[in-house]
């Protein structure tokens, strides 16, 4: 016989010595028909700062009708969010990988102080949907994550904008192509409202693994953040709750080595966020699966590319929306052979099932046929050699020609993109951006302002960059990211120096300095690591816990 789905919450307000802890609920507005129900957290990431989780407190307010209406009492809490868009560039986007960690420590610590018997958890923004999921997973009850949904694109002369045309028109500015005010005509309908910035950058493409990995319901997170349907999906989300409840299904029957591959097969066919390598990683970690690396690229490699998905494509989320969504992606997938359609979701159906009743649009070109992809072979591509022995890797939507050219170093994202700026940078080379990993930045910075500069300024795709911290959403071109071991503890990328001959080879999976091992043994005796850029508060906590990238760069014990 199951238990009554209101077990744990009756330790914290059910009997005669809890009426301490009823006086202080009923204060702020729960009676005892409430507090008989089954407490349901509403773990909410709302924020003012910027548009990807401004429109979650309404979103809450849904979740909990429907939460009341099914037979539960809400229990709404509020956690941190970081914008990677708005702290883009500065010191300050260090705090957005280690706000991952604070996410998941909060919603961890109040669900489980509170004995609350489920949780809802709202995400939107780049961080604060793999932050939930963790939570969510060490937690381990009843429970879902509702994606709070893509933003539309803005207009601009006819064509559609997005954040990263932002960044690009700078480049441009910054080249002598475009004016001041035509950068701030850019800039002024770039996001034009609420939603998660709006192409297959690290929020869609991790919303899309939170339906696959069967945690967020199929469907529910492909709805935009301003369609009317939002509302309804939300009551929807906070009512199915109580079956969840009901079913007792929990977080460990989902994220599973099956559902992480398909997860991972489906950023690899749409040419995903390298985030979601470090994310899937996270989750493995939390619960205990043995997932590396080597499987990703195993997972890219036999995977087509069939999403036409910007930044590498043509389409953003919405577009994808209007194509019939994420569970059409999934169908080819699993008709390919590519994806298993046997893993759980949280509403009990198989994941085949949660995407038998897709509608796809007629005549819409956003995911191919498989007969028709755009690549034989997926997005995420894992590098290794001399330079990345924990590995590095890259987001591409075709093979590049091998590149081999000079080391331009720097020890920071700042000192980078002045040189960018100053047009420093010429054809060939190859920049260096170091002590910008998990420990070294702490926080792994994703350094979009400079991939889109070089990419203004026609530089794109004919220079490489290497960094032990992130490229990410814009990510076109040789640009390798997440390399390992980072340079504050000492990996291969500490002991470069201006000139050193780099070769860049996809084909060959390749990242090489061109030195003989003699010469890095003893370049590394002569390293020594720098003083940590924080001595106390969080960022400091964080670079003494962190673990490297390809270990998801987690702080669990």
């Amino acid at each position: 016989m199951s238990a009554a789905p209101n077990t744990r919450s009756r330790a914290l307000v059910h009997g005669a010595e809890r009426a301490g802890a009823r006086a202080m609920l009923k204060a702020v507005g729960y009676d005892d028909e409430a507090l008989a129900k089954p407490l349901i957290g509403v773990a909410n990431t709302w924020t003012e700062i910027g548009p990807c989780n401004f429109h979650l407190r309404k979103l809450a307010a849904d979740v909990k009708r429907g939460i009341r209406a099914a037979g539960g009492t809400p229990f709404e809490f509020n956690t941190v969010s970081i914008s990677d868009g708005i702290t883009m560039g500065t010191e300050g986007m260090k705090g957005s990988l280690i706000s991952r960690e604070v996410i998941a420590d909060s919603i961890e610590l109040v669900a489980k102080s509170n004995m609350l018997d489920g949780v809802v958890a709202l995400s939107s923004c780049d961080k604060t949907i793999p932050g939930t999921i963790m939570a969510l997973i060490r937690l381990d009850l009843p429970s879902l994550m509702l994606y709070g949904g893509t933003i539309y694109p803005g207009s601009h002369n006819g064509r559609a904008v997005d954040l990263v045309s932002v960044f690009e028109a700078l480049g441009q500015f910054q080249a002598g192509q475009i004016t001041y005010e035509e950068l701030m005509a850019v800039e002024n309908v770039a996001c034009p409202g609420p939603g998660a910035c709006g192409g297959q950058f690290t929020a869609n493409t991790m919303a899309m693994i939170s339906e696959i990995i069967g945690i967020c319901p199929m469907g529910m997170g492909d709805v935009p953040a301003e369609d009317p349907e939002k509302s309804a999906v939300s009551y929807n989300a906070g009512a199915l709750m109580l079956d969840i409840l009901k079913r007792d299904i929990r977080p460990s029957q989902l994220v599973t080595r099956a559902s992480l591959e398909n997860s991972l097969a489906a950023s690899a066919a749409t040419a995903g966020s390298t985030n979601s390598i470090l994310h899937c990683l996270a989750f493995a970690r939390e619960a205990g699966i043995d997932f590396t690396l080597d499987d990703i690229e195993q997972i890219s490699r036999r995977t087509p590319i069939i999403g036409d998905m910007r930044p590498t494509g043509n389409y953003v989320a919405l577009d994808l929306f209007r194509a019939g969504g994420v569970p059409i992606l999934v169908n080819r997938l699993i008709d390919g052979g590519y994806m298993r359609g046997d893993t759980p979701t949280v509403t009990g159906q198989t994941l085949s099932e949660a995407c038998a009743d897709a509608v796809e649009t007629p005549g819409q070109d956003v995911v191919r046929d498989l007969d028709n992809p755009i690549k034989d072979s997926g997005g995420l591509v894992v590098l290794g050699g001399n330079l990345a022995p924990g590995g590095a890797v890259v987001k591409l939507k075709d093979t590049p020609p091998a590149l081999t050219g000079p080391a331009r170093v720097f020890d920071t994202e700042e000192a980078a993109f002045a040189a960018v700026s100053n047009r420093d940078i010429v054809e060939g080379d190859v920049l260096i951006i170091r002590y910008e990993g998990p420990v070294g930045g702490p926080g792994m910075r994703e350094m979009l302002q400079i991939t889109a500069a070089l990419f203004g300024q026609g530089l794109g795709s004919k220079v490489g960059l290497i960094t032990d911290g992130r490229f990410s959403g814009g990510t076109r071109g040789l640009m390798i990211g997440h390399c390992a071991p980072e340079a504050a503890v000492g990996g291969p990328i500490a002991l470069l120096q201006e000139g050193d001959m780099i070769t860049i080879d996809v084909s060959q999976r390749l990242l090489q300095v061109e030195l003989s091992e003699d010469e890095l043994t003893a370049r590394r005796a002569a390293w020594r690591a720098p003083q940590p850029n924080y001595s106390k508060g969080v960022m400091a906590k964080y670079a003494k816990l962190v673990s490297q990238a390809d270990d998801g760069a987690v702080t669990g014990a």
